[in-house]
């Protein structure tokens, strides 16, 4: 089960539920702007830059958070994500590599 902020744990995580956060293009390029950014950095959803209206942005984070692809913490009057790094790993090993190489 997630926790209250719907992060699933590690075992919870579905291969297809990743692969179809990571299949939009914008969900797609999150990842790999966080690929880029040091291990556990963490970045405010706004610094994306992302062309599309809040709750359409609201949306993309809530797919990529409930995918397990990051985790998300409340920071005051926004939101950081960080990758789940060290968990896709372990999870599905070479993901990252195949997501970091294809971008």
């Amino acid at each position: 089960m997630p926790d209250p902020e719907g992060h699933p744990s590690i075992e919870e995580m579905d291969l297809r539920t990743v692969l179809n956060a990571l299949a939009d293009p914008l969900r797609f390029g999150v990842i790999t702007a966080l690929l880029g950014e040091a291990e556990g950095a963490e970045r405010t959803v706004a610094s994306f830059g992302l062309p599309v209206s809040k709750s359409t942005l609201t949306h993309h984070f809530r797919v990529l958070r409930e995918a397990g692809l990051i985790r998300q913490v409340d920071r005051g009057n926004s939101r950081a994500a960080t990758l789940r790094r060290e968990d896709l790993d372990r999870r599905f090993p070479g993901l990252l590599d195949l997501v970091r190489a294809n971008s």
